[in-house]
C-alpha cells in the first residue's frame, strides 16, 4: 500500500550546541507537525542537524506520529535521514520496527518527503503494511 499527503510544520524550536565560521554549526530542533491526506493527525519530531553553511545541512531525526490511517487509530515512529539544499528540505525515512501502537501495531514501510513553501511538505510512504 502507498500513502500520500501533506504535513504542515506547526512549531519549530532550534538551538545550536556548536558553532563555527560561515554558518557552520550543529543544532538540535524540536518540531511539531500536522498531517493531512492518507494520514490524519499530528507528530512530534526531533532532529540533530549539521550545517555546512547557512544554505546547506544534513539531518537525522526521530518522529512520533499519532494519527488515523485508513480508519485505524494509533501511533508509530519513523527514522529520518535527510538534507537541506537550495532552500529545499528532503528526507528518506523508515518506520521503526515494532513501534506501532493501538490499531497501528505491526505497521511497517518507508517513505520520503520534499518541502514546499511556508513549512508545508508532500510526504509519500511506500510498501506500507501490517
Amino acid at each position: 500500500m502507498q500513502l500520500r499527503g501533506e504535513f504542515q510544520i506547526t512549531g519549530w524550536d532550534e538551538s545550536s550546541y556548536s558553532e563555527g565560521n560561515h554558518g557552520v554549526k550543529q543544532s538540535h530542533a524540536k518540531i511539531t507537525q500536522s498531517y493531512t491526506g492518507d494520514i490524519e493527525g499530528n507528530s512530534e519530531l526531533q532532529y540533530l542537524m549539521s550545517y555546512q553553511s547557512s544554505q546547506s545541512a544534513i539531518f537525522v531525526g526521530i518522529e512520533k506520529v499519532t494519527a488515523t490511517l485508513q480508519g485505524k487509530q494509533g501511533s508509530f515512529v519513523f527514522q529520518h535521514n535527510g538534507k537541506f539544499e537550495d532552500g529545499v528540505a528532503s528526507s528518506q525515512f523508515t518506520i521503526v520496527p515494532h513501534s506501532g501502537q493501538g490499531e497501528l501495531t505491526g505497521l511497517q514501510g518507508e517513505g520520503t518527503f520534499r518541502s514546499g513553501e511556508g513549512g508545508k511538505a508532500q510526504y509519500q510512504f511506500n510498501d506500507v503494511g501490517f
